[in-house]
């Protein structure tokens, strides 16, 4: 096992900061494009790769205060002149959004990892510029300014008025702060507010190559703070860029919540078996089963392009030279890939609304809507009892969602143990609510479920 090198990829000095304006400009492109039913993920791509830390930063934070930028927005231009000038409101509004000490400067910074804290004025000043700078924005500067500056006058009355609505009290969609009060009357309030605090960076360090030890201290020697959690897991005390990490191109790790590590260890692999990974990208879990065993795998998903990067992640791994074959097909459809040879585990981590993982993406929360629920849970229930066809006698399912919707998870298994007679429930953590309100890092995860299935001979 190599020793490691402290400091891999770490730059000397940062990267000079891109003008406010720019950024502001680049965040409001991504938030409108949210707005439009794209992800963050997906509209960040397009940004300048010079802007894209701190646009993503600034779109970041924009999507934890949306529910009450929007309401403000709403209150203080009652005609909006186009959807850029919304967001532009919107995401300045959520850098006004912090508590201002006597001297009109932030009293404490936004827990958004590269986000520099900046005061009100300059907010406003270059939110104008942005404006200023922009074809189909230039006219609207004024009103643009006179808003933020309205704001800044009226603050308390303004946010007084909207101050009622759920959405603006917890930045989530109505339904969502409904079906979640339904369903856990006890922690409700504590699974939102833990979706507006920023997940720490967590590595699963990867046997095959390097110790947890090994990689905590050559953490240590660049500067980052780690400490153990779980079975292999770092928690790293402040985020940094993946690839300037130690160890990023050597495959001593890959990136990966606490929660989700579980997966790979309740399957509980077994040098020779034949499994199955379902709904595999982008291969985190994949690539756990391998660091655990030496298994003949099928990594199965339905989307080609991110199957790409499953051999990617194995590659840097260093585990794409055993027995395993990637295959893009829908998992359902058994005829499309299955060669009647039954699997011995199968990790069946299915499609959801990713209602777990808001704390990680912040745009989820607002690109699903009331009814993907119940959509997503048909789809869930259609994919789980066609992989129980493939399943050896004595074999394994684990069924696995990053939701806390109780009709992806405990209402999902549930139905699945009535419809299958020979499937008999095994020990599992079931639903695991996200945790960050008043946690250390290490006591931090994501909002998962986990159901274990074995079949009976």
């Amino acid at each position: 096992m190599p020793l490691l090198s402290p400091a891999s990829g770490l730059s000397d000095s940062p990267p000079p900061r891109p003008a406010l304006s720019a950024v502001l400009l680049a965040a409001a492109g991504a938030v409108q494009a949210v707005e439009d039913g794209r992800s963050l993920t997906d509209a960040l791509a397009g940004v300048p790769q010079a802007l894209r830390p701190a646009a993503q930063a600034v779109s970041f934070h924009a999507m934890r205060r949306l529910g009450w930028a929007g309401a403000i927005a709403r209150s203080l231009v009652q005609r909006s002149p186009g959807a850029l000038f919304d967001a532009l409101l919107q995401v300045s509004l959520s850098l006004l959004w912090m508590p201002q000490d006597e001297d009109g400067l932030a009293e404490e910074a936004p827990a958004v990892p590269g986000m520099p804290v900046y005061a009100p004025h300059t907010v406003v000043n270059q939110a104008v510029a942005a404006a200023a700078g922009q074809r189909g924005l230039a006219a609207y500067k004024g009103l643009l300014n006179a808003s933020l500056r309205r704001f800044l006058r009226e603050r308390a009355t303004l946010e007084a008025a909207v101050a009622g609505q759920p959405e603006v009290r917890w930045n989530h969609p109505g339904w969502w702060v409904d079906q979640l009060s339904a369903a856990y009357p006890d922690q409700w309030q504590a699974i939102l507010a833990a979706a507006n605090v920023p997940a720490p960076l967590i590595l699963r360090v990867n046997p095959r190559r390097a110790t947890r030890d090994q990689v905590r201290q050559a953490l240590q020697a660049a500067g980052i703070a780690a400490e153990p959690v779980g079975e292999a897991g770092l928690v790293l005390a402040q985020a940094r860029p993946v690839t300037q990490l130690p160890g990023f191109a050597e495959g001593w790790w890959s990136v990966q919540d606490a929660a989700a590590q579980l997966a790979a260890p309740l399957l509980a692999p077994r040098d020779g078996q034949r499994v199955l990974d379902a709904c595999a990208a982008p291969g985190g879990k994949t690539a756990h089963l391998l660091e655990l065993a030496d298994l003949d795998l099928l990594a199965l998903d339905a989307d080609a392009a991110r199957l790409q990067r499953v051999g990617q992640n194995l590659d840097r791994l260093g585990l794409s030279s055993g027995r395993v074959t990637l295959a893009a097909a829908d998992a359902a459809d058994l005829d499309a890939w299955w060669d009647g040879r039954p699997f011995d585990a199968v990790l069946a981590d299915v499609p959801c609304t990713a209602s777990g993982i808001v704390r990680r993406h912040p745009d989820i929360r607002w690109l699903r809507r009331a009814p993907d629920v119940a959509r997503t849970a048909a789809l869930q229930a259609r994919i789980v009892d066609a992989l129980w066809r493939t399943v050896a006698p004595g074999g394994r399912l684990l069924y696995v969602t990053c939701s806390v919707f109780p009709a992806e998870g405990v209402r999902q298994a549930e139905a699945f143990a009535r419809r299958h007679a020979d499937a008999r429930r095994l020990d599992a953590p079931g639903q695991l609510l996200p945790v960050a309100i008043g946690a250390t890092p290490r006591a931090q995860h994501d909002g998962f479920f986990y159901a274990l299935f074995a079949k009976q001979s």
